[in-house]
């Protein structure tokens, strides 16, 4: 699968929700098409371990060959005690000894200490969801949003993985290796991006329920393109949320969307499910599982169960169609 070419922008206009290919129309994510170092070293090792096992395999069916159908002279030249020692002994220990010393070698930068990164991170595995907290220089959250990632591009971002309930794991195959979320325990993973793009994750442990459904977003901008929005997203914080007055801002209260959701510079406080304040500009919904637009935020708020069964959000059929449309242009005018 070729990367993906549009710079996001931002807003989930056709071009961006068209670089989910990734995380929605070519799931699952391509695990050996990196785009950045991180994933470059264990794409490469894995294609290495690839041949080894090829060739493994065509030593066996050539042994096999020769002990049902070769001569009894050939079998006589290649049995014995000394073929047995090379073959079974010396043969695997210097070719495994040489690959485990290439293998740490070459994904060193995995392991190595973060030194200076463009920024930091904090996912938190969720059931069944992620919720992202991006820090400051203090380690305090300054920004939150859920279920997606915007980093830079060309440069290292830092994240600290946890998990609030079971565990998890953290995967966004082209840009770095997976990494188990814990509960009670802070795990770092060092991701990059080297060019613009939307790349898909996917959870990888299994966590029960709708595991397979708990899908993720990394979006890459370039550096100047990021530092726009980081702006944006911050000068937001200090205003009045969007569409205060509006019909579907009062069923959001009235409905008790507003116990388990945030939407900044509203009452709207709660913590249970994912922040709500930027969702207009997401990607995806449900967790990286379907294209944010008007008809699937219909659907969604609707009855998400019937989409992603066994997630922790009530079904609302209930609501008539016209307080649905509502709630959907609220949630679309939050950016």
């Amino acid at each position: 699968m070729s990367p993906p070419t549009s710079t996001p922008s931002g807003h989930n206009s056709a071009g961006p929700v068209g670089g989910l290919a990734d995380s929605l129309a070519g799931w699952p994510p391509p695990v050996l098409d990196p785009a950045g170092p991180f994933a470059g070293s264990i794409s490469t090792l894995s294609w290495i371990l690839f041949a080894m096992g090829v060739g493994v395999f065509a030593v066996v069916l050539m042994a096999l060959w020769v002990a049902l159908f070769g001569k009894e002279r050939l079998r006589e030249r290649l049995g014995g005690s000394k073929a047995i020692w090379i073959g079974g002994v010396a043969f695997p220990v210097v070719v495994l000894s040489a690959l485990l010393v290439y293998g740490l070698t070459l994904t060193r930068n995995l392991t190595a200490p973060p030194g200076p990164v463009a920024m930091t991170a904090r996912v938190t595995g969720e059931m069944w969801w992620w919720r992202v907290d991006y820090l400051g220089a203090n380690g305090q959250p300054q920004l939150r949003d859920a279920n997606e990632l915007h980093i830079p591009t060309g440069r290292t971002v830092l994240l600290e993985l946890e998990s609030n309930d079971v565990i998890h794991s953290f995967w966004v195959p082209r840009l770095s290796g997976k990494l188990d979320m814990i509960p009670g325990r802070r795990n770092v993973l060092k991701i990059q991006a080297d060019k613009p793009g939307v790349y898909g994750g996917q959870c990888a442990e299994y966590c029960g329920g709708p595991h397979a459904l708990m899908g993720f977003v990394v979006v890459a901008h370039d550096p100047a393109d990021f530092a726009r929005w980081m702006a944006a997203r911050q000068a937001r914080l200090q205003q009045p949320a969007p569409a205060a007055n509006t019909r579907g801002a009062q069923l959001f209260q009235s409905t008790g969307c507003a116990a388990c959701h945030r939407v900044a510079g509203t009452q709207a406080n709660g913590l249970a499910g994912p922040d709500l304040t930027h969702v207009g500009t997401r990607q995806s919904l449900g967790a990286g599982i379907l294209p944010n637009n008007r008809g699937t935020l219909i659907g969604w708020i609707g009855n998400s169960q019937a989409i992603k069964p066994g997630n922790r959000m009530p079904p609302y059929t209930m609501l008539p169609g016209e307080d649905l449309q509502a709630l959907a242009d609220y949630m679309q005018a939050q950016k």
